[in-house]
């Protein structure tokens, strides 16, 4: 099966043709809304609440295009796609309140659009239809608009398995009043990467797909464009998964409809378990894991002076893998998670779901220190250097012992009073996350994307978000355009995050301040769920 078609399908079953009918309309209201000033005396509410975020008067401006790109990964290459050639994209970095405008030119061979993760900007700008408009190949559209709060962000396509392929870029908002009480910052993205070395990420999906689809069979050597996917790089060899460690008894897993002995299953969860995870540790197993657009063996180097305070920044942009993170020798203080302040709090390690971010401080010691991300439940780790001093680095698959000490999770952690959100509540949300790896029917309240009916709230109303999940698979869920507060299980209140880790059987409560109207996608960040069908919208009335 050709990418073209693929990709057509894959917009096809996450409802993006609704841009194509909306896209019209939304282009010219785009273009209107970028052109005026304030928005002052204006009854559209997403202008009124871009009027209302602080503006500096200065615009940051940036060119990104997507397209073909044959990338080095440290000794290896791949042919995939990437922003200007590069894995990850150029950096966008500008201060709370600048216009932020961004061109994209599409290079690509379908449609693209640029989702800015975590960022509470304008509805018209979030970059996922059918509140934006997708971006037609050879097309070129200019997103604007500004950020009211600073923080550690990424972008991102939210057009169906782009993502993976190695399309993302860091984005950095700064407060220029923030103390800077750090000498040196490193901006670190961690990644799962099968591009150009292995099976597409089409091909896994439709293998995901193929491997139960409800019948318990999944022969896929027959399928066009499979290819024999028992001997695909990339996917891991792993045809027992019975007895893969950390895989027994898996047939009899509730949810998991006997998967541990199908035949013709191997690479497509096939992964080990985690505990820190309750579970399956993801989908997929992937020939490489990157810090940086780097490969273990060849890992990138931070340089700086021993005694120095580093400000670390850590996104994981994988598609299927949480990574926990820890740097040799060190402890590290987390400062922020998802953009916002926490109480400081001291960990020698930090778990990351795809999508979630955390600032952490640390001081340099003397010599050559590994930061490695092991891929959680996948028995693999990408890596990067931080050096001080002339020395040697350990093997590439070391693993430094701060791994298996303090972890730190959403749970650890406490947003600070200045950034807590209000304890009322004027509504109750419910997203139940259901689906099974036997049948691959990831759904929200038992509908998939194209069938879903959207949670409603008011601008102004506090809500309580509670996401229940009834699955054997754990699930990043995250909420465009808004951060909610997580509550944690005794019922004292956790961080501020836009995306948070569901464990299996476990609910987890927010609260949610509806502050930004539009329509905005609520989803899980696992790709492959999410193309499944992860998926809804929280929808402004009234």
């Amino acid at each position: 099966m050709s990418r073209q078609v693929l990709a057509a399908t894959t917009l096809s079953r996450r409802g993006f043709l609704a841009a194509s009918v909306l896209g019209g309309a939304a282009l010219v209201a785009c273009n209107r809304s970028a052109t005026a000033p304030n928005g002052a005396g204006t009854t559209d509410p997403i202008a009124a609440a871009e009027a209302a975020r602080p503006h500096t008067g200065k615009t940051v401006t940036a060119r990104l295009a997507p397209g073909p790109a044959d990338v080095d990964l440290g000794g290896t290459r791949a042919q995939t796609l990437a922003y200007n050639n590069a894995v990850p994209g150029p950096m966008i970095r500008a201060n709370v309140g600048d216009e932020i405008a961004v061109t994209v030119d599409n290079g690509l061979d379908h449609p693209t659009s640029m989702h800015w993760h975590g960022l509470a900007v304008r509805n018209d700008m979030d970059g996922a239809a059918p509140a934006t408009p997708n971006v037609d190949p050879g097309k070129s559209f200019t997103y604007r608009f500004t950020s009211p709060y600073p923080g550690t962000y990424w972008a991102h396509p939210h057009t169906g398995l782009d993502t993976d392929y190695g399309l993302y870029v860091p984005v950095i908002i700064d407060d220029p009043a923030e103390p800077g009480r750090y000498d040196a910052e490193w901006i670190v993205m961690l990644d799962d990467w099968t591009s150009g070395v292995g099976s597409s990420p089409e091909q896994i999906y439709q293998g995901l797909k193929s491997m139960g689809g409800g019948s318990g069979q999944g022969p896929m050597a027959g399928m066009p464009g499979m290819g024999g996917m028992g001997q695909m790089p990339g996917m891991g060899g792993m045809g027992d998964m019975g007895h893969m460690p950390g895989m027994g008894g898996m047939g009899q897993m509730p949810g998991m409809g006997g998967m541990g002995s199908m035949p013709g299953t191997p690479g497509v969860g096939g992964a080990s378990s985690s505990n820190l995870l309750g579970g399956d540790g993801g989908d997929v197993t992937y020939p490489y894991y990157l810090i940086n657009g780097r490969i273990p063996s060849a890992a990138t180097t931070f340089t700086a002076k021993p005694g120095q305070r580093i400000r670390i920044r850590i996104i994981n942009a994988g598609a299927d893998t949480a990574f926990r993170v820890a740097l040799a020798g060190h402890r590290m203080t987390v400062t922020h998670t998802d953009g916002f302040p926490v109480v400081p709090t001291d960990v020698d390690a930090l778990l990351l779901g795809m999508g979630e971010r955390y600032d952490v401080v640390v001081t340099a010691g003397d010599g050559v220190f590994p930061l490695v991300a092991s891929a959680e439940g996948k028995n693999a780790v990408a890596r990067a250097l931080l050096s001080t001093a002339t020395g040697s680095a350990p093997d590439a698959a070391f693993r430094p012992p701060e791994l298996t000490r303090l972890v730190g999770t959403v749970d650890t952690f406490t947003a600070t009073p200045q950034v807590q959100l209000p304890t009322t509540s004027d509504l109750a949300l419910q997203a139940r996350l259901t689906g099974t790896m036997m049948a691959y029917d990831w759904a929200i309240n038992g509908r998939p994307y194209d069938q879903t009916i959207p949670l409603t709230i008011q601008e102004g109303q506090h809500a309580t978000l509670t996401f229940t999940n009834n699955t054997m698979m754990w699930h990043p869920m995250h909420l465009h355009g808004h951060t909610f507060q997580v509550i944690k299980a005794d019922g004292s209140p956790g961080p501020r995050k836009d995306t948070v880790i569901v464990k299996p059987m476990q609910t987890v409560t927010t609260r949610l301040a509806a502050d930004n109207p539009g329509i905005w996608m609520l989803h899980c960040h696992n790709a492959y769920h999410m193309d499944a069908g992860m998926m809804t919208t929280l929808n402004y009335t009234g």
